[in-house]
């Protein structure tokens, strides 16, 4: 009977005396053995590599099984089986060279589209380039503008439009129907307008040009726009194709440079300059009725049973007691005609007061201005007539005299009373009948047919 172990270990004692070889069962031993074990973790995760089995030594060779058993420790955990190799993976983009310039060059592109939205459009036509201030217009509509100074776009069935814009060109279709800041906006919210401003297609400072096509043959060439002036050497020294120029006649005439010669001719429409009416507007209040009333009675105490007199009266305004009142100077008068001598008025020549409008009386002759008044009434003022003084309610004209120019007025722009209001309930009370033309006569063809042939007609 064997000896009983006790010392819980169940292999036999190895007495050969070379003891276990710890770097041939661990695979220690070599210079390599010393490396941290967690510094290969990165490693095993990327890709572990094959499998290597453990070099076994020349002794535990020679041991029996039954020694190997018992003095070979367990095994240690198989190594995975290496993973297939990983697919290669496509190479990254190349990096910009410069990620800041092209940021930089991108926002260069928004700041500039932004600007160009702000920025109207260009009338371009032969070398006349005009900025187009209303874009809510059509083409058409700009046609016909455009038409009074540029002949050749008068017809519009030979009148085609384009718009260039940044390299870019767009025929319109529809020049009646659409309108131009509708194809400037189309275009700028464009890919290929976009593509156009990174690639600088249209230089510093796009513009949107606006052309029209004449599908004929135009005469002349216009090398600037048109321009005002005073008088025709200011207008040739200009560089203005088409000038417009005042006369001493009273008349504008247009002056056009061509490369044929220089052409002058009347201007029938003027339309560069504002609408001008003539007439007055007083700065000073309306003269009292009052004051009208005492200057009637006055002109109809020289109206006797026997004979009529003219008479003449004078309108002052007082600046100091800011009031009308009228002064009567010393005439001599007769039934068509006075002479006034003004040489002893008081007022003239002093500066609170302001000689506002002369007055006289046609008795009971109608209310006109004569010949003899136009002549005594050059000075620019106010001039007032009144007649048929015999009636209950005179007759008044009134006119304004502008440099020797006449210009008739209402009588109630300067004298009060005269264009009163009323209720307007009194026109509802009121009811215009429309006069019916005549219907039911005979119409003959003609007033020397006899009878008999106009019945046969």
């Amino acid at each position: 009977m064997s000896d009983m172990n006790t010392s819980g270990w169940p292999f036999s004692e190895d007495t050969s005396g070379e003891g276990l070889n710890i770097d041939a069962i661990f695979g220690g031993g070599s210079p390599g053995s010393d490396a941290k074990p967690f510094e290969a973790l990165p490693a095993q995760q990327a890709g572990p590599s094959a499998p290597s089995a453990p070099p076994v030594p020349a002794q535990a060779a020679e041991n029996t099984p039954a020694q190997a058993a018992q003095t070979a420790p367990a095994a240690p955990a198989p190594t995975p089986a290496p993973a297939a190799p990983a697919a290669p993976q496509p190479a990254p983009p190349a990096e910009t060279s410069n990620p800041i310039e092209a940021a930089f060059a991108q926002k260069t592109v928004e700041n500039t589209q932004k600007s160009l939205l702000e920025l109207p459009p260009v009338f371009v036509h032969k070398n006349a380039r005009e900025p187009i201030e209303d874009t809510s217009q059509t083409f058409e509509e700009l046609r016909i503008r455009k038409s009074e100074d540029f002949a050749d776009l008068e017809e519009g069935k030979y009148v085609s439009w384009s718009v260039e814009y940044c390299g870019i060109r767009k025929e319109i279709k529809d020049p009646k129907g659409t309108t131009i800041i509708s194809v400037k906006e189309t275009m700028e919210r464009s890919r290929e307008f976009l593509d156009a401003l990174k690639k600088g297609k249209g230089g510093k400072k796009p513009e949107c040009l606006v052309k029209p096509k004449v599908v004929m043959k135009t005469k002349g060439t216009a090398s600037a726009y048109k321009g005002n002036f005073q008088t025709v050497e200011e207008a040739r020294a200009s560089d203005k194709v088409i000038c417009v120029i005042p006369s001493s006649d009273g008349r504008f005439y247009e002056l056009q440079k061509t490369e044929m010669g220089e052409f002058i001719a009347p201007k029938n429409n003027v339309t560069e300059f504002s609408s001008i009416r003539a007439g007055f507007t007083p700065a000073l209040p309306l003269i009292p009725l009052d004051l009208i009333g005492a200057i009637a009675s006055f002109f109809r105490s020289f109206m006797e049973e026997n004979a009529e007199y003219e008479a003449l009266a004078l309108i002052y305004w007082s600046t100091e007691e800011r009031r009308f009142f009228a002064y009567v100077p010393k005439q001599t008068v007769r039934k068509e005609h006075l002479e006034a001598d003004l040489r002893d008025c008081p007022y003239d020549d002093d500066p609170q007061y302001i000689r506002y409008a002369d007055i006289h009386s046609h008795n009971s002759m109608e209310a006109c201005f004569s010949g003899v008044d136009d002549q005594d009434e050059r000075g620019t003022g106010l001039y007032l007539v009144m007649g048929e003084l015999d009636r209950f309610f005179p007759d008044i004209r009134a006119r304004i005299s502008c440099g020797g120019s006449f210009v008739d007025i209402d009588p109630g722009e300067v004298i009060e009373g005269l264009n009163r209001d009323y209720p307007r309930d009194w026109v509802k009370n009121v009811t215009r009948e429309q006069k019916k033309p005549l219907c039911g006569f005979p119409v003959r063809p003609s007033s020397f047919l006899p009878f008999a042939l106009e019945e046969r007609l």
